[in-house]
């Protein structure tokens, strides 16, 4: 056994970080110890993975489908065996009888030939370890040797051999007092999750306390990763006196944000600008005008007279419209051939080109030949009569968008409202078309700025047939938008230019359907702010209405008295009260007035270490820290009302009373955050936020495909865990979450929209589970070429928990000057480089398991050949076992490491949970949920719910 360069604790891949610890670190103390130890002694000679598994000869009708083998290895599990209990009533001493009686020989016959005291391979000995784990130095190392027997790893094949019966004592042994140490060290020794607010949940919890939706949090600086892939935790998450500066610029921020001034708060509701666009305006009319007038505005231009602003048309559009001219035809279409054509098109697809404005009536058709937006209308400040439905229409074809220019008239705050009505052009075919909205602003004629406002989830599908045009709309915060920095500092028709302008784009997925898939719009409204309720409600969240009677102490503290047990998370004392008012006070001369004196006194709530970070007060975890820890694990944010009063009831721990609590939580929209934060972090996921595809060698690919890849992952981890389906679907599932870009890039037909939806899978398609989703393989890849290391990597990290050990220093690299070395295939120099006795102990671990995905490019296409040649994807294990592509490497990790994936899923959902990295200590409780878990059928939702219940979420 190869002894690793960074000391890991593992059992089957299930790692804890050691650092050196022994026994004798622990205080003496048993008052925490449990009564009952769960012994894991039962079942061992079951255990997955154990010896070598042979490959097995199969015809095609006799083999398993993999749903069969997921759930043949269920039933090998070795937790499906009764757990046995053992009753303490003092100390518990090792086991050293049938160390001495059973274990010793047998692993004086199997190891110590390799591992002895003449030849140590890997300086790595067995003969000398203590046998004493409950209170000996190198329980560590007892977890390797558990590890390595439990994955048939040791002995290796041309090694001494290990009969099972023996290999089962020794697991039977070692589980039974690695479970009582983990318990004894868990009873001894605390643990603390005391940290602070990662950026995510700083912005997640402003948005929650206060009733906003801007991200308050994401200008500040990223938190690294931990060892377990997560950004939450404790050990990553100090502060800094000038990071408590910034959280207090921040907090102030976001109260002015969230209230008005008090002068307005107290009058009427804000008169909102409503805008009435309909095509007729927008579009023929607009370009008759616009020839008609184009003599008088250049007129204007030379004698230095300013155009006419009323009219909306400035310098802008002149100088713009006359270069637009120049490069197009009468018959408003950019000239072909030649460079430039070529690039006008791509410019025009850039800008929206495609679109057109139609009279349906007569079938005439306007191509825009000035190529933005700029419209005639101005807001007025009243509602517009809603026009009868209208001829005149603009057409959005399969990637055509069409911008409408705003002007400068668009208020700073509030809500945007805009409400269009559209019908799909064709009542043919089930591609549906789908409108994103974008928003921008153009400061010149050479330059402009303009990025998607609605969210990845909120594209619009157009589902209405074409007689019956329906209304559609979306609700936009203007707080915290990116604005034109010179909105209303400068005039329109003066440069830099102020106007501001919305894009509506077909973004519908598959060009094959596109004429099934074209948008005709005939009117537009804008309102802004649209205004429901007066104050807002998040105004009101800070200065509700019983807190503006009386004098201004009376009323300060009515407000702190409402505010700060929500921002902190528990009840506040009356010290912590009368400490807040009493800063109030003193700076209130420094300030204008009431509001503003009191927002000053909340930043300081919310820069408090009491709102920044989560800590526990004492060795025990109260009811309210309790709640917290339950809201950030599943919402990333602050516990709502309902949660604080289920924590102050008294009951809070009653049995079933955390569970319902979190199923409540797990209903409500915010468990997208889990399952977005969670997810991301789990598979590693920032790899594919920053991957640069090689164009050339793709030319298919696209950041519609990426942006697709991004989010296929999560929309599956959201399926599973809504349904309850399985962990296992992780490894493989017979289903996928897809979307039309994406069934495109799999070869799966009969998907329509940007949606995401569940496709049954055939087993031709090759896809199913993590293993083969396109954007996790392609983030392991180095954007031209599949990169096996990285997904073999990848694999052992994300989701067996099983790292390698980092290579050894000066790790010789392939010579690719080298002629021998380019004629090899890509296998067969991983093969040549793993042959260097400096890098084989690393890459007997990896290769194997990274071979097994050669099946898919850099892109994750499925491939039959590389480089003219028929793709090997087949290798084998240190232990023989064959694994044959990804077929082959499921089929593996179905039959052999259910076990082991189901330990590692619960080890990286407690550690993201409690948002510290778990240890020895916590093992037992890792084993015990794991166990709970393979009894009640691997449910993602039952597992969640099993932590949320365990004495390893509640307790420490």
């Amino acid at each position: 056994m190869v002894r690793q360069a960074a000391i890991f604790v593992e059992l089957g891949g299930d790692h804890f970080l050691g650092n050196g610890w022994s026994m004798s670190d622990a205080p003496r103390s048993l008052a925490r110890l449990s009564a009952v130890v769960i012994l894991f002694v039962a079942g061992v000679t079951c255990t997955q993975g154990k010896g070598v598994a042979v490959a097995q000869e199969a015809t095609a009708s006799s083999r398993r489908t993999l749903e069969q083998e997921k759930a043949a290895g269920a039933l090998q599990s070795r937790y499906r065996t009764p757990i046995s209990q053992l009753q303490l009533k003092e100390m518990p001493q090792a086991n050293l009888k049938v160390f001495q009686a059973e274990v010793e020989p047998a692993l004086k016959q199997a190891c110590y030939q390799c591992h002895g005291s003449t030849t140590a391979e890997g300086d790595f000995r067995v003969d000398t370890l203590d046998p004493d784990l409950l209170h000996g130095q190198d329980v560590n190392w007892w977890l390797e040797v558990s590890a390595a027997l439990s994955n048939g790893e040791m002995p290796p094949e041309d090694g001494p051999k290990l009969a099972d019966v023996d290999r089962s004592k020794i697991l039977e042994w070692l589980s039974s007092e690695i479970q009582i140490a983990s318990q004894i060290r868990r009873s001894e020794q605390g643990h603390s999750s005391f940290r602070r607010m990662t950026r995510y949940e700083f912005g997640y919890a402003l948005q929650d306390l206060l009733g906003l939706s801007q991200d308050f949090g994401k200008d500040l600086l990223p938190e690294t990763v931990s060892e377990d892939g997560f950004r939450n935790s404790s050990e990553m998450l100090q502060m800094t006196s000038l990071q408590f500066a910034t959280y207090r610029d921040i907090a102030r921020e976001a109260l002015r944000f969230a209230t008005v001034p008090y002068s307005t708060a107290t009058g009427p509701r804000p008169e909102p600008v409503y805008f009435s666009i309909t095509m007729d305006k927008a579009g023929p009319y607009y370009e008759e005008w616009v020839h008609r007038n184009i003599r008088e505005l250049e007129l204007q231009l030379e004698t230095g007279l300013e155009p006419d602003v009323n009219e909306q048309l400035h310098v802008d559009i002149i100088t713009d419209f006359k270069s637009a001219r120049e490069r197009m035809g009468s018959t408003g279409s950019p000239r072909e051939g030649g460079r430039d054509g070529a690039r006008e098109q791509r410019s025009s697809r850039r800008r929206g080109g495609g679109a057109y404005f139609l009279n349906q009536e007569t079938g005439e058709r306007w191509n825009r030949s000035f190529p933005y937006g700029w419209s005639l209308w101005q807001p007025t400040d009243r509602q517009p009569v809603l026009p009868e439905v209208q001829p005149f229409v603009v057409v959005l074809p399969h990637g055509a968008g069409q911008q409408f220019d705003l002007g400068n008239y668009l208020p700073d705050r509030g809500l945007m409202k805009i409400r269009f009505r559209a019908s799909r052009a064709s009542a043919e075919g089930d591609s549906f078309p789908s409108l994103r909205l974008s928003f921008g602003y153009r400061p010149s004629n050479n330059s402009s700025y303009e990025y998607v406002l609605s969210k990845e989830d909120e594209d619009i599908a157009i589902t209405a047939p074409p007689d019956q045009p329906q209304f559609y709309e979306w609700l936009i915060p203007l707080d915290g938008m990116e604005r034109s920095p010179y909105l209303r500092k400068s005039r329109l028709g003066i440069r830099p230019n102020p106007s501001e302008y919305f894009t509506l784009s077909n973004v519908h997925q598959g060009a094959e359907h596109a004429e099934q898939a074209t948008v005709h719009i005939d009117t537009i409204e804008v309102t802004a702010p649209f205004v429901t309720e007066w104050p807002s409600e998040s105004h009101r969240r800070i200065f509700p209405e019983q807190a503006q009677v009386g004098d201004e102490d009376s009323r300060a503290r009515r407000i702190l008295a409402s505010f700060m047990p929500k921002a902190w998370r528990r009840g506040v004392s009356e010290e912590e009260l009368e400490g807040r008012l009493a800063l109030f006070q003193k700076i209130r001369p420094a300030y204008g007035d009431f509001q503003e004196t009191m927002i000053e006194v909340l930043a300081s709530v919310l820069s408090s270490p009491n709102f920044l970070y989560l800590a526990q007060s004492g060795e025990a975890i109260t009811d309210s820290e309790l709640a917290s820890r339950l809201s950030f694990f599943l919402w990333c944010s602050q516990p709502d009302e309902a949660l604080l009063n289920a924590a102050c009831s008294g009951h809070f721990r009653d049995p079933g009373t955390l569970a319902q609590q979190a199923e409540r939580m797990l209903a409500d929209p915010r468990a997208e955050r889990f399952a977005q934060q969670f997810t991301h972090q789990w598979l590693g996921m920032e790899l594919l936020d920053s991957l640069q595809v090689d164009e050339a060698a793709y030319p298919e690919f696209s950041e519609e495909l990426k942006h697709s890849m991004q989010r296929e992952p999560i929309e599956f981890f959201r399926y599973v865990l809504n349904e309850d389906h399985s962990i296992m679907d992780f490894l493989h599932a017979d289903y996928a979450l897809l979307n039309q870009n994406l069934a495109g890039h799999y070869g799966v037909d009969q998907v329509f929209g940007n949606h995401f939806q569940k496709v049954s899978l055939t087993q031709e398609t090759k896809r199913g589970g993590l293993l083969a989703q396109a954007g996790l393989l392609a983030m392991n890849s180095d954007g031209k070429d599949s990169h096996p290391l990285r997904r073999g990597i990848w694999l052992l990290e994300s989701l067996l928990h099983d790292p390698p050990p980092p290579p050894p220093p000066a790790v010789p690299t392939i010579d690719l000057t080298d002629p021998e070395i380019l004629k090899m295939t890509l296998k067969e120099r991983i093969e040549d480089h793993r042959n260097d006795p400096a890098c084989i102990s690393c890459h007997a671990k990896i290769d194997p398991w990274g071979i097994a995905f050669e099946e898919f490019d850099a892109i994750g296409s499925w491939r039959d050949s590389l480089n003219g040649k028929p793709v090997d994807a087949t290798s084998f294990l240190y232990n023989q076992s064959e694994l044959a592509g990804m077929d082959g490497l499921k089929r593996y990790l179905l039959e052999n490491r259910q076990d082991q994936f189901a330990r590692a899923m619960v080890h990286k959902l407690a550690s993201y949970a409690l948002g510290r990295p778990l240890s020895f200590a916590d093992r037992a409780e890792v084993e015990r949920i794991t166990a709970q878990l393979r009894h009640k059928g691997d449910g993602l939702r039952t597992l969640i719910l099993l932590l949320v219940e365990s004495e390893l979420f509640q307790e420490t």
